[in-house]
């Protein structure tokens, strides 16, 4: 015997297993092994082609715009949060500034790193001022500009939603939202 005892129980596994590869045929393991290398390359072939969107290595070059997004209040605006994404998933978000009034003008809130790694395909941005009223924007403001990168092809079909908007104090405010792109595109 070699130099490690088998307990009764391993003798058993291993003779169970030698009689398995005696007694199954040779063409169903091959049939098996057929099977099995099919379904790995269907999946990758789906994956593949999945992961083929309009920012692929191999796709035409896209464009940049810049969107200009605009909340309009009867009211002091101290806070705002709006949704950006385009319907066809033609969008990635590469940065994203302040707007023109002086509670606005540093970057906003939004996810850096969706950014900054070329994933974001659809953006939620937020910002907040603790100013006085006197001091913050009433009527239509551009809060922010989203720089965007969007694949060749038919025009972009943005699609943008006010998600909050209030004045000092944290009391919410009926604000309409609006955007216009840097080519003069308006909704």
């Amino acid at each position: 015997m070699s130099g490690r005892a088998r307990t009764p129980l391993a003798r058993r596994v291993h003779a169970g297993a030698w009689t398995i590869r005696r007694v199954v045929p040779s063409r169903i393991t091959a049939l098996a092994a057929a099977t099995a290398l099919a379904t790995l390359c269907a999946a990758l072939l789906a994956t593949s082609v999945r992961g083929q969107d309009a920012f692929s290595a191999g796709a035409a070059p896209g464009t940049f715009e810049v969107v200009d997004v605009y909340v309009e209040s009867a009211r002091p605006l101290a806070a705002w949060q709006f949704e950006l994404e385009e319907a066809d998933g033609r969008m990635r978000v590469v940065g994203i500034e302040g707007g023109e009034a002086a509670p606005f003008a540093d970057a906003p809130y939004y996810d850096r790193d969706a950014v900054d790694g070329g994933t974001a395909d659809r953006i939620i941005v937020a910002n907040f001022s603790l100013l006085e009223p006197d001091d913050l924007p009433v009527g239509h403001t551009r809060v922010a500009s989203v720089h965007v990168r969007v694949a060749a092809g038919a025009a972009p079909d943005y699609r943008l939603r006010l998600i909050a908007a209030g004045t000092a104090g944290g009391r919410p405010i009926d604000a309409e939202i609006s955007f216009d792109t840097r080519n003069g595109r308006r909704q």
